[in-house]
């Protein structure tokens, strides 16, 4: 498994690299996570319907080939892509996403932050507030996309939107979960979040 830090970046060019990753890589080409910022920036998913997008302002939306409804990406949050074989893990979807929900319940669970996944509407949540995202596309048996954790940001861009088009979903962060000067850095929770990723992505 390959980690590669990427700073802040672009929404657009990033999503042509990962499908340019995807759509390349061979039988033998290493796993890779992705973690990474973007400038702010709504992506709205496959099956996202144009009534979940309610005032962006001048921030734009951008069409993305992952399943799942609008969401919202920005500064203080961090994206992992995740780019994964399933076929040689012998992983299905469902389960993928599992390990994915569960390294964030893990994570957070570090911090003293009781969270959970939702079978029913995938992500993770605090108390109903949903802290982090997910969305995969998988082509020829390898993932990309994957997800987002709010960790210290700014949440009014998700009144713009029904967030994964849920009409008066709550959305939180980790800052807004912890007392007030509690929240670790940004890097100490991105390198906490490929900690727990290594763990159960082999």
């Amino acid at each position: 498994m390959q980690c590669r830090q990427l700073g802040t970046v672009d929404y657009g060019p990033t999503l042509e690299a990962m499908k340019a990753f995807t759509q390349t890589r061979e039988e033998d080409t290493d796993d890779e996570i992705w973690l990474l910022q973007h400038p702010s920036v709504y992506t709205q998913g496959l099956s996202g319907k144009a009534e979940h997008v309610l005032d962006v302002g001048t921030i734009p939306v951008i069409p993305a080939d992952r399943g799942g409804q609008v969401t919202y990406h920005g500064p203080g949050q961090w994206v992992a892509y995740v780019l994964y074989d399933l076929r040689r893990a012998n992983v299905n979807v469902r389960e993928l996403v599992a390990l994915l929900e569960g390294s964030v319940v893990n994570l957070l669970s570090d911090l003293g932050i009781e969270a959970y996944g939702d079978p029913a509407a995938r992500g993770v949540y605090v108390e109903g507030r949903k802290i982090a995202a997910l969305g995969l596309k998988v082509s020829r048996g390898r993932s990309y996309h994957g997800l987002s954790l709010n960790v210290d940001m700014d949440l009014a861009p998700y009144n713009g939107i029904n967030p994964c088009g849920y009409a008066g979903l709550e959305v939180t962060s980790v800052a807004r979960e912890l007392p007030a000067g509690a929240c670790p850095t940004l890097d100490a929770v991105g390198d906490a979040l490929l900690d727990h990723l290594r763990r159960v992505l082999r």
